[in-house]
């Protein structure tokens, strides 16, 4: 009986013991997880505080994401690998100077400095545009000219969803901004579409249905890009 009872009080001791070294370490765990959480919110202070906003969106000529904490934390460049000898240090510098496009890129100019298939993947790199050119800024699924005539569409999602790339028309034939080409309206015209220009690069009966066929699929008049808006007639005669 005796031994049964040291036994069982041996027993007891060592599974309190178990519970409690247990406890040490779960408290120890949670302690050291809150410390590295603790660690990690103050580096991506840190990070905050020394760069800004790590993502830099530009919208001109058109939205582009930079990954500033990419070049900067992950590849761990130097401020001055890029300022101010490539950008100035301010929000919007570059497109102020009038140039920045990619025809200014592809001759060496701002990202193209570095994006030039040498030290980093080139700007004319047609499988590489969707690294820029992506997530919450992708292109428009319609795009609607009102110069030099109103409400003609272009289905930007049906011709990428046909597997065509972005470098299929910019640069050569469009600039990658919307509205650039009505900007020129005496020359964004009919004619020049016949004459091989703008769309009719490839709407030319051959590698497309041609400019002068098949007119309502681009022409779709006010009231088209009024049904597009959901809107009726009628509420467009109430606005008068």
């Amino acid at each position: 009986m005796i031994n049964g009872f040291r036994r069982t009080t041996m027993i007891k001791k060592i599974v309190i013991s178990s519970l409690l070294c247990g406890a040490v370490i779960m408290v120890s765990g949670m302690h050291l997880h809150g410390a590295f959480a603790k660690q990690k919110a103050e580096e991506q202070q840190h990070i905050f505080e020394s760069y800004g906003d790590t993502k830099v969106i530009a919208v001109e000529p058109v939205d582009v994401l930079f990954s500033h904490n990419n070049h900067v934390i992950a590849e761990k460049m130097a401020c001055d690998a890029c300022h101010p000898r490539i950008f100035k240090k301010k929000r919007g510098a570059a497109a102020a100077q009038g140039n920045y496009d990619m025809k200014a890129m592809e001759e060496g100019l701002y990202c193209g400095a570095c994006h030039n298939e040498g030290s980093a993947f080139g700007v004319v790199e047609e499988t590489e545009c969707s690294i820029c050119h992506t997530g919450p800024l992708e292109p428009p699924k319609i795009v609607i000219n009102t110069e030099p005539v109103e409400a003609v569409i272009f289905d930007h999602a049906g011709h990428l969803n046909m597997g065509m790339d972005c470098a299929d028309c910019h640069n050569h034939i469009f600039e990658m901004r919307i509205g650039h080409a009505e900007k020129t309206p005496e020359h964004y015209t009919m004619q020049a579409l016949y004459d091989g220009q703008y769309c009719g690069a490839c709407h030319n009966g051959k590698d497309a249905f041609a400019s002068d066929t098949l007119c309502t699929s681009c022409h779709i008049g006010v009231q088209g890009r009024q049904r597009m808006f959901a809107e009726s007639a009628a509420k467009s005669h109430g606005d008068h």
